[in-house]
């Protein structure tokens, strides 16, 4: 008998997400979640500038933060985990964060097929209308680990 995979909630799986790898260090937090869209946020950091000179965070963590909400996003919107891959993800600055301010992700899956996802967001550091970036993007949905299914890709069909 199998079990239904437990539905997908974005605040419950930040607090193993963000215990973990790229995400714990660059210190993501959760901040808000919807039926398609999640909040988090990046906290300012000094070791996280992009120049020494101006006390604002990098843009390299910015698209972390934002990517990681693109997928959190994905998942809440189909309610499930299932593992995504960024086809495209365009950020368009419109200015740098304030100084020694975090920068909230907000991102919405607008829009699910049977293989690919899109999302919508803004990067801002406390008011959404001024906001630091926009972002759009393509995931790939990956339904099954191709190479359980096709032994020329390094598995072996069903031998798992």
């Amino acid at each position: 008998m199998n079990t239904p995979p437990a539905r997908f909630d974005a605040r419950e799986a930040s607090k193993w997400f963000f215990r973990h790898g790229h995400t714990a260090w660059l210190g993501l937090r959760f901040a808000d979640q919807g039926e398609n869209w999640v909040e988090l946020e990046l906290p300012w950091r000094e070791d996280l500038l992009g120049d020494r000179s101006r006390p604002v965070l990098a843009s390299g963590p910015i698209i972390s933060l934002m990517d990681m909400a693109s997928g959190m996003a994905i998942w809440q919107a189909s309610r499930t985990f299932n593992p995504v891959a960024t086809l495209d993800l365009r950020v368009d600055y419109q200015r740098p964060a304030r100084e020694r301010a975090s920068v909230l992700g907000r991102v919405e899956c607008y829009r699910r097929t049977r293989s690919a996802a899109f999302v919508r967001g803004i990067a801002h550091d406390g008011d959404p209308d001024d906001p630091v970036a926009h972002v759009a993007g393509v995931f790939m949905t990956i339904a099954a680990d191709p190479r359980k299914e096709n032994p020329a890709l390094g598995g072996s069909a069903g031998n798992d």
